[in-house]
């Protein structure tokens, strides 16, 4: 079996064991965080607040475990800086050692999770203990979490009861929540009476008081803390932030990010070693008051590889993390397949690629990092403003770097992008589809029959793993520019604006037609047009990971570009994913006043007709409703990022459109990534939920703004969609 057949067959077992659970919980928790946030008049600016935080800490990271230390220190504590796991795990078996401790029980510590203390604390003769219910239940069926707060989130309860009644053989079968729940409280809260040491994690510690705080779902971070007499809080050295007043912003965020709670069960704030006395649970007679308050605290802050990511300016942002989970709520292809398929060894989601880079190297970042089709819906969602796909787009790079292409002489003999080495053949032809499409329209229609036969869909799946269950989109002959510059063009006596049409490499070579309505519409609405040849975006092997060959191609669009921006020229963009690269991805391509004056003067075609018409263009002039004519409309994901979508919803309101809207986080195709052999399967799971709303809908038309989109809704209902300006077209 081929990687790429083993990879498909590893993601369709998941889907079915786990899909279903997971998915559930994701969407659930990831409405719960619309909703939440919906109810906070700022919450932006407490996205940046807490942001600027993380800089800043960050940045003066040296300087606040040395204030820490001695914080710590002085309230009589002891720290300990550990260069990596198995420092870390030797000093803790140290302390364990020295309390002859039987029983470890531990709470929320993912980064105990990366530096794997239960299994050398256990082989050391040490009984560990998970308290947290979700980790308990995985830690009974020695499985690894699936989700970074939810550890258990791929399990049902009818799983997890047939688990408890197998493993503990209680008298009556347990079968409800309650029962359930009952049932794990009373046996933890037996195995935390005799715990020896309690270990937790710490999502903030501040370095003014030495204070951490834990955010949990549970009591029984307290019962760790407070039950045995020595506490081993272990955390990453980038969860210390300046001061108690610095948690407002995050404590603000983080449930409502993660589960969608407006605030957590439990907030707990400990200054440690905490004054409150022990507790004898053989001593019924003596007060708790009167017990001994004489405790031992010992933080262990781990570097394991962060202090070099902060040195790293692609992957400092990962350390801005706060571990909500947000990422991976919102992740399309997370929702269908969850953190045993979407994870490296600890993390899972958006941003564990960049985690498993910095703590376990870019070979298990490689497992799943093309899992990140780079929709950018988790940039939008991460309450610390973080650009995930960024750090996703640049580890895929490296890894890419690290390999040796299978067939480089026939890569480099077709392909002309700018990578020295590394992308594989089915990453560099996807990324070279500027070539393919020049070439498609040149020998079009050939090449449309040649590319959907047969023995070309075999081919191309056995040597580049494009599935042969999709069908290409067919090439014209004539592009949208060649359309362009051979007609009658219109006069437009006092023109509104002056616009380049950028077209895409989409439009301008398979959806011609759609780009023809673009020109209408803005010809319709009084705008003087222009649509030079310009390169392809560069979106196309950016998303590769082909970073250089992406770089190079930004500066010939900007090239092409600036004398019509000079000359006072509008750039209006159909693709939305060629537009985020505008506004976005080209600020780290290209030099900043040539990047600030294409993102200060690009828009979205929808964006801008609206404009038009908010500022007294005749929405008449286009194609209006009939009589209740009805639209299911879905959004391109990157169009959503950005805040697009309103302008669309806005003109097909003032043009009399009854308008039902999805609201699916991505239709899964993703560019190239529903095309890819070991990924189709998944791709199509991820855009059946969109399916099932457009066919629920009924309406009369169904239309999407990307060409990705546009491709898996053909696939779902068999029936090609339009976009919004082939709906609006005048000429419909």
């Amino acid at each position: 079996m081929s990687s790429r057949a083993s990879k498909a067959e590893h993601i369709r077992r998941i889907m079915q064991a786990e899909g279903d659970a997971v998915g559930e919980n994701t969407r659930g928790f990831n409405q719960g965080r619309y909703e939440s946030v919906g109810d906070l008049e700022d919450y932006e600016n407490l996205k940046s607040e807490a942001r600027a935080i993380k800089e800043d800490a960050i940045e003066r990271l040296p300087e606040l475990i040395d204030q820490l230390t001695e914080t710590v220190e002085e309230n009589g504590g002891t720290v300990y800086i550990a260069d990596d796991a198995e420092d870390a795990n030797q000093y803790v078996a140290e302390v364990c050692a020295e309390k002859d401790a039987g029983r470890v029980i531990k709470s929320k510590s993912m980064t105990s999770e990366e530096i794997d203390v239960n299994e050398y604390l256990e082989a050391d003769g040490r009984d560990v203990v998970e308290t947290d219910l979700g980790e308990w239940v995985l830690q009974v069926a020695d499985e690894a979490p699936s989700h970074i707060v939810a550890p258990a989130i791929h399990k049902s309860r009818e799983e997890i009861a047939k688990l408890f009644n197998e493993y503990f053989e209680p008298e009556e079968e347990l079968e409800t929540a309650e029962e359930l729940t009952m049932f794990a409280r009373a046996k933890l809260g037996e195995l935390i009476q005799d715990a020896d040491v309690g270990m937790t994690g710490a999502n903030f510690l501040t370095a003014d008081s030495g204070t951490m705080a834990l955010v949990t779902s549970e009591g029984n971070a307290r019962k760790t803390v407070t039950v045995p007499d020595t506490h081993i809080a272990v955390a990453g050295v980038e969860k210390v932030i300046p001061s108690v007043e610095d948690l407002e912003p995050f404590i603000q965020l983080i449930g409502r990010s993660g589960t969608g709670q407006d605030i957590t069960s439990y907030i707990s704030l400990f200054t440690p070693p905490v004054k409150s006395p022990t507790v004898d649970f053989d001593d019924g007679a003596t007060p708790i008051t009167e017990g001994d308050d004489d405790r031992d605290f010992h933080l262990v802050l781990i570097d394991n590889g962060r202090m070099a990511m902060r040195e790293d300016d692609e992957l400092r942002e990962t350390l801005y993390c706060i571990r909500c989970s947000a990422c991976s709520n919102t992740c399309a292809n997370f929702q269908a397949v969850g953190g045993h398929a979407f994870g490296g060894e600890t993390y899972s989601g958006g941003i564990a690629t960049g985690w498993e880079a910095g703590v376990h190297g870019l070979d298990s970042a490689a497992e799943f990092n093309d899992l990140c089709t780079g929709c950018s819906r988790c940039t939008e969602a991460c309450p610390v403003e973080i650009d995930i796909p960024w750090i996703n787009t640049v580890v895929r790079d490296r890894v890419n770097s690290g390999k040796d292409p299978n067939m480089e002489f026939l890569v480099d003999g077709l392909t002309p992008d700018t990578e020295t080495d590394g992308p594989d053949l089915q990453k560099r032809l996807f990324g070279n589809f500027e070539t393919l499409a020049k070439m498609g329209t040149m020998f079009a229609p050939l090449s449309n029959w040649a590319a959907n036969s047969t023995p070309a869909k075999y081919a191309l799946q056995k040597v580049a793993g494009v599935d042969s269950r999709r069908d290409f989109p067919a090439f014209q002959r004539t592009t949208l520019v060649e359309w362009f510059n051979d007609r009658q063009s219109p006069t437009i006596q006092d023109p509104e604006a002056r616009v380049v049409l950028y077209a895409d490499l989409y439009t301008n070579h398979m959806l011609v037609e759609r780009g023809k309505a673009a020109v209408r519409l803005l010809e319709a609405l009084g705008v003087e047009v222009e649509l030079p040849k310009v390169p392809g975006s560069g979106r196309a092997p950016l998303s590769q990971g082909m970073i250089e060959t992406a770089t190079t191609k930004a500066g010939k669009v900007s090239a092409a570009l600036s004398p019509y921006l000079d000359d006072g020229y509008d750039v209006v963009v159909i693709e939305p994913s060629d537009l985020a690269m505008f506004r976005g991805d080209y600020e780290r391509m290209l030099p900043e006043d040539d990047f600030e004056a294409l993102a200060d003067r690009s828009y979205e075609i929808l964006e801008y007709a609206y404009g038009l018409v908010a500022n007294g263009a005749d929405v008449d002039a286009l194609r209006t409703a009939a009589d209740g004519e009805t639209v299911a409309y879905h959004s391109h994901c990157q169009q959503r990022t950005m805040g697009l979508e309103e302008y669309t919803l806005a003109l097909l309101d003032r043009a009399d459109y009854e308008v039902t809207t999805s609201d699916v986080e991505c239709c899964g195709m993703a560019g190239s990534f529903g095309y890819k052999e070991q990924y189709y399967e998944l791709s199509m799971d991820v855009g059946e939920n969109l399916g099932e709303q457009l066919r629920e809908a009924d309406t009369d038309h169904v239309i999407a703004s990307g060409t990705s989109c546009t491709d898996q809704i053909e696939d779902l209902l068999r029936d090609a969609p339009m976009h919004p300006v082939q709906l609006l077209d005048p000429a419909r």
